[in-house]
């Protein structure tokens, strides 16, 4: 498993700039119906921070063979933040199962809270994962 198990209580924050690239109506290129929403920092860009927070937050803990994979995740997304804000997400581990690991999580933008809730991460082994997907890949073909 990790090198050594990180501790329940640790504390990582990461912030961004919300550029126009992190907008809602950019998610278009994969979902054509954000296209006319409103120019302000996107829900799954808030998702996607709030998980690399976390990655970041691990790293330090995990072996060279190991990463962490996304298993659940509860995250409001309360308030809206326009391009030209910064946003910050602080995670804390509040819990370690195993290989299962829980976050809490809280973003803010420049002004408020704009989102919290929790985040669970499972930590792999990669060769062992990639031959998981490979072999699911592999049955599809079939």
């Amino acid at each position: 498993m990790a090198r050594s198990a990180p501790p329940v209580g640790l504390i990582h924050s990461e912030t961004i700039l919300v550029d126009e690239g992190l907008t809602v109506p950019h998610v278009a290129a994969a979902f054509g119906g954000f296209r006319d929403m409103p120019r302000v920092f996107a829900t799954a860009y808030l998702v996607g921070f709030a998980e690399a927070t976390c990655i970041a937050a691990l790293k330090p803990y995990l072996g060279p063979d190991e990463k962490t994979v996304g298993i659940h995740i509860d995250i409001s997304h309360s308030a809206a933040t326009p391009a030209g804000m910064s946003v910050t997400a602080k995670v804390e581990l509040i819990a370690v199962e195993g290989r299962r690991l829980r976050f809490r999580v809280e973003c803010r933008d420049d002004d408020e809270v704009i989102g919290a809730g929790h985040h669970d991460r499972a930590i792999i082994d990669v060769a062992k994962f990639e031959a998981r997907v490979a072999a699911k890949a592999a049955k599809r073909r079939a």
